[in-house]
């Protein structure tokens, strides 16, 4: 999403959670594992986004935003993906133009805020549509 989108993404986008569902079977219930094990290892994979950013780490910086990127995905969280992509793309573009032990942590100030804020929208509307017996 750029910033002169006028629209934000959805937290979540139902149509991902309905294929999920429907490839890993219902009977079983595992779109809901899938999905409680999304929410469960956020604040894991938040802390090492974090931590490489603020440390000037360019290779873990970019192992930790393509696992928050690829696992947002996954389970439809499209706005969460979408901050991802954008800090991937800084990332990328920012480390190559300078030092990265200069970029990154700048990058984890203008980045980490609303990706945290948007982590935690984004798990309360999961959790919600859970204990709602909403199909996952």
């Amino acid at each position: 999403m750029s910033p002169s989108d006028d629209a934000p993404l959805p937290l979540v986008d139902q149509s991902v959670l309905d294929r999920l569902r429907d490839e890993l079977g219902e009977d079983g219930g595992y779109s809901k594992v899938f999905v409680g094990n999304f929410i469960e290892c956020l604040p894991q994979r938040l802390s090492k986004l974090r931590l490489a950013l603020t440390t000037g780490d360019l290779e873990g910086s970019v192992d930790a935003v393509l696992s928050l990127k690829t696992s947002s995905q996954m389970v439809g969280a499209e706005r969460l993906a979408g901050l991802a992509t954008n800090l991937e793309s800084e990332i990328r573009s920012g480390a190559r133009a300078a030092d990265a032990a200069v970029v990154l942590p700048h990058l984890a100030a203008a980045f980490l805020r609303n990706i945290t804020q948007c982590s935690r929208q984004t798990t309360h509307r999961l959790q919600a549509q859970c204990a709602m017996g909403a199909s996952l």
